[in-house]
């Protein structure tokens, strides 16, 4: 029954030294683990704080990230709009000029079709005059060989003064 019941020296003896035992892990051992074990309570603590940090630093980085695309493609919208309306512009711009031109063309090609009309009107008239002159020559000068016909022709003219 030793081994059931063990003596109360045995006793005496394992509890003298799980006491001895217990005061030199509290003595010596305790409190450098409890330091140990509240300074990695302390690490992880900041850590998950650092963790939380970034977290919420990402979070707003993404926003911000979020806010600066949606500026950039408005931006972007903006350049385009300009773009285009300034295309637009520059065709119509462009027509315009080119009607300006056309019919600035049409204004400079009238005037010189009237400028030759003119001068084409002017030398018919040139002509005309000229030949009308030659042909008076001719007639006169076969009518009015003898006296007679030259005298019946001044006596017409001065008829024709009188009654104008």
């Amino acid at each position: 029954m030793d081994l059931i019941l063990p003596s109360s020296g045995l006793i005496f003896w394992q509890l003298f030294g799980f006491l001895a035992l217990l005061f030199i892990l509290i003595k010596f051992a305790w409190k450098p683990m409890l330091a140990a074990i509240e300074e990695r309570e302390t690490s992880i603590d900041n850590a998950l704080k650092a963790a939380e940090t970034a977290r919420n630093e990402m979070a707003n980085l993404k926003a911000e990230n979020e806010k600066l695309l949606a500026e950039a493609r408005l931006e972007r919208d903006i350049i385009l709009k300009k773009a285009q309306d300034t295309s637009v512009k520059m065709i119509d711009d462009a027509k315009e000029e080119a009607v300006k031109a056309g019919a600035l063309m049409i204004e400079n090609a009238k005037a010189v079709i009237e400028t030759e009309k003119k001068a084409a009107l002017a030398d018919v008239k040139n002509q005309v005059a000229v030949l009308s002159l030659d042909i008076t020559g001719k007639l006169l000068r076969k009518n009015l060989s003898d006296d007679e016909s030259q005298k019946n022709l001044v006596d017409g003219f001065i008829k024709e003064l009188k009654l104008n």
